[in-house]
């Protein structure tokens, strides 16, 4: 209505003015149009462009993908370090919002989804698909759900990222911002040099028992060769024995059926040669079954021992391996839909299907204030070590509570704490969420979580993780990690945000 009136005001004053009222009307025009045109190229949001701090960069500790910006910040302990522009998934198969890791790397991967597509220096997030790799940027989301960097940017970082290094897709901008809090983990300094010692002479005296267990199974396996050919010897002399005893019974018979001198004189001889061949056979008969029955105690023995030490070896090697496993950073994950806390650390040991094999052996309940009360998603991480122990991020990507809220509704077990804190590191990190887990997350994965109120169509149409092994007594938990084949999926009744995507399904009983 406003540019109606305008419109008619303008044409009497041109009935009125004549041609100068003309001329002034269309500069007003003009200069309305250049500055409206000027604040909508201010208002809109430059596109984001490649970007590498002016300063010495540390080993990146997080990445964190805006699917809103189309854009990836890589943080070190003491900011950001690198950025640019990104594509993720076109409506449809759209980039899954929410927490993840880099699970594997490869430099020259081929998709086995799309048509063997050039994925050059893939960081891969879920085993279902989803990864950082280097692609085409159109300047909008376009992928297939992938994250696409710049060729460049992505051959640049490769070498710079670890496996189980935190990848965070928000639908929104978001960065990390230095917090505190009470209930973030403190380590002990004490403690920490105390489990390092311990590990060492636990890996030391790994490393002897393995050896020791190597030379008792020598000693045991020559001890059986030695054994088995003295039985064989035994066998033998054992079927000689009968032969030269009848041949003896047959020279003997021979003898007394002989008539002639001649002919006594040549089985007596036979015989004498028959009772030698038969005494010599019983002596080496006897002999033989002196030794062997102390041979065999040997061998029984020998194999005993080794078995022992095999034990030992086993016994030593877990006690390291878990020892060791207590100076990685360690990840909590703790959801408001299953009431749990869920533990990781990395053990970094490499798996023939591909990937490293994360530890899984801690999951158990955990209190929620007002369970039915929506707590958001926010992923605390410690950055780098301080004079209080820990300097501590947060990053929160879906809002409920705020950071202090969501941490001040949660009380995590005593024993959890005993066994997770003293020796918390940098990097470590605890993630609280409203969500699920996601049924991604398996004994290859750190954690995977995504956000059920953002689109997931790149996630969800691809063929999920087939549900192997994730956590039990059963397989590798000799060596000191254990997983389980997957049981029925866990959902809590408080749990009221919609369901979306794929979810987690929880171990099966343990110790705890």
């Amino acid at each position: 209505m406003v540019n109606r009136i305008y419109v008619a005001q303008s044409a009497v004053a041109m009935r009125r003015r004549g041609p100068p009222g003309l001329i002034t009307l269309a500069a007003m025009a003009m200069l309305t149009a250049l500055t409206a045109d000027a604040a909508a190229r201010q208002a809109r949001p430059s596109a984001p462009t490649e970007a590498t701090a002016p300063r010495e960069a540390g080993e990146p500790i997080m990445a964190i993908v805006s699917i809103k910006s189309q854009q990836v910040t890589f943080y070190d302990a003491d900011g950001w370090i690198l950025r640019a522009p990104v594509s993720t998934g076109t409506t449809g198969r759209e980039t899954p919002a929410g927490v993840f890791a880099i699970i594997e790397k490869n430099k020259d991967h081929r998709s086995n989804m799309y048509d063997d597509a050039e994925m050059p220096n893939m960081q891969r997030i879920t085993w279902n698909g989803i990864a950082l790799h280097g692609g085409p940027l159109p300047g909008y989301a376009a992928s297939h759900g992938c994250v696409r960097m710049p060729y460049g940017f992505a051959e640049k970082l490769f070498d710079k990222t670890q496996i189980g290094m935190r990848v965070i897709i928000s639908p929104n901008d978001a960065a990390p911002v230095a917090f505190s809090h009470p209930a973030l983990f403190m380590p002990n300094k004490e403690a920490i040099v105390a489990a390092s010692a311990r590990a060492e002479t636990l890996l030391r005296g790994a490393a002897e028992a393995a050896t020791t267990a190597d030379e008792a199974k020598q000693v045991a396996a020559t001890a059986a060769r030695e054994a088995a050919a003295l039985t064989a010897s035994l066998r033998k002399l054992e079927r000689l024995k009968p032969r030269a005893d009848a041949e003896l019974a047959f020279a003997d018979k021979m003898l007394a059926a002989a008539k002639a001198d001649q002919a006594r004189a040549r089985a007596e001889e036979a015989k004498q040669k028959a009772a030698a061949k038969a005494a010599d056979a019983g002596t080496q008969l006897d002999a033989a079954r002196a030794d062997v029955t102390p041979k065999r105690d040997a061998a029984a023995a020998a194999k005993d021992a080794a078995k022992a030490a095999e034990t030992r070896k086993t016994d030593a090697a877990k006690a390291a391996s878990e020892a060791k496993l207590a100076l990685e950073p360690v990840s909590v994950y703790i959801s408001r839909a299953t009431q749990k806390l869920y533990v990781r650390r990395n053990t970094h040991k490499p798996l023939p299907d591909g990937g490293e094999m994360f530890d899984s052996s801690i999951e158990v309940p955990v209190t929620i204030r007002n369970p039915d009360r929506p707590i958001g998603t926010h992923v605390f991480t410690a950055m780098a070590p301080n004079n209080s122990g820990l300097r501590w991020t947060v990053v929160t990507i879906d809002h409920g509570d705020d950071a202090k809220g969501a941490l001040d509704r949660i009380t995590i077990p005593q024993d959890v704490l005993d066994r997770i804190v003293p020796t918390a590191l940098p990097r470590s990190s605890i993630i609280i969420s409203d969500e699920p887990l996601s049924s991604e997350t398996n004994y290859r994965t750190e954690f995977v979580a995504v956000l059920s109120n953002q689109p997931q169509g790149g996630f969800i149409t691809r063929r999920p993780t087939t549900p192997d092994v994730i956590a039990s007594d059963e397989g590798w938990n000799d060596d000191g990690f254990g997983f389980s084949s997957q049981g029925n999926s866990y959902w809590q009744p408080g749990y009221t945000r919609r369901r979306g995507g794929q979810y987690y399904q929880p171990m099966q009983p343990r110790w705890w």
